[in-house]
């Protein structure tokens, strides 16, 4: 099994998750079907890209990627999403 490094939020949450005090909410079927679409639009990966990058910048992903537990690919996906969803968020 993979581990991640969690952030204090992220611990935070795990630790109220194991610990019981998160229940299971109602949703109609609209709003389940509804969140369930917002999370393939957000999660789906359905575009490849090129992208050049210098043999250090590269190098530095993998090596983060590394302490990070996850394939390099993942971890420059997630730097995009972070980055666009700052950037889209706090116009």
């Amino acid at each position: 099994m993979k581990s991640y490094k969690l952030d204090k939020e992220e611990k935070e949450l795990l630790s109220s998750m194991e610990a019981g005090q998160w229940h299971p909410v109602k949703l109609t079927q609209g709003e389940k079907s509804r969140l369930i679409q917002a999370a393939k639009n957000t999660l789906g990966k359905n575009q490849r890209i090129n992208i050049r990058l210098s043999q250090r910048d590269l190098e530095g992903l993998k090596l983060a990627a590394v302490r990070e537990g996850m394939p390099y690919q993942t971890l420059i996906a997630s730097i995009l999403h972070k980055y666009n969803r700052h950037v889209t968020w706090n116009r």
